[in-house]
């Protein structure tokens, strides 16, 4: 249905709730924080519903503890365990997922790449941080102006 001007207007209804809502395993595996060929066939297999996620993340079963404990962990977990960006992983030549061994192996003898890469997330967040202030700085500068 299109009203006035142009834009379109959901004519079903939405009777659908908020805690029903299912989750892709790919999807719930990103919340939770685990690779997802590391699961057990049973969740990649089955969607889950928000109650059922919010359940795995209040009391995860020892399958879910044992990975988020040892891995193998997903990209997302592995760079921000080494401090770096998923970029710096891939132009490290990190594609795979890694253990906490062998994370624990990289920081405890950082490669090359890895204390580049480590400067390079150092720099963006200090410019990050630079970028904020100014813009606070800004937004104050405005509102004492009024």
């Amino acid at each position: 249905m299109e009203s006035e001007q142009g834009m379109r207007r959901y004519s079903g209804n939405m009777s659908s709730s908020f805690a029903s809502q299912r989750f892709k395993p790919s999807n719930a595996a990103k919340r939770l924080g685990v690779y997802l060929p590391a699961t057990p066939q049973e969740f990649q297999d089955n969607p889950l519903t928000r109650a059922e996620l919010e359940e795995l993340e209040t009391n995860p079963p020892e399958w879910l503890s044992e990975l988020r404990r040892n891995g193998p962990h997903p990209r997302p977990v592995v760079a921000g365990r080494l401090g770096i960006s998923i970029a710096g992983l891939a132009r490290g030549g990190i594609t795979d997922p890694l253990t906490t061994e062998q994370i624990n192996e990289l920081r405890d003898n950082p490669p090359e790449w890895l204390a580049q890469e480590r400067e390079i997330a150092a720099q963006v967040r200090a410019e990050e941080e630079r970028v904020e202030e100014a813009r606070k700085a800004a937004e104050k500068k405005a509102r004492s102006a009024r």
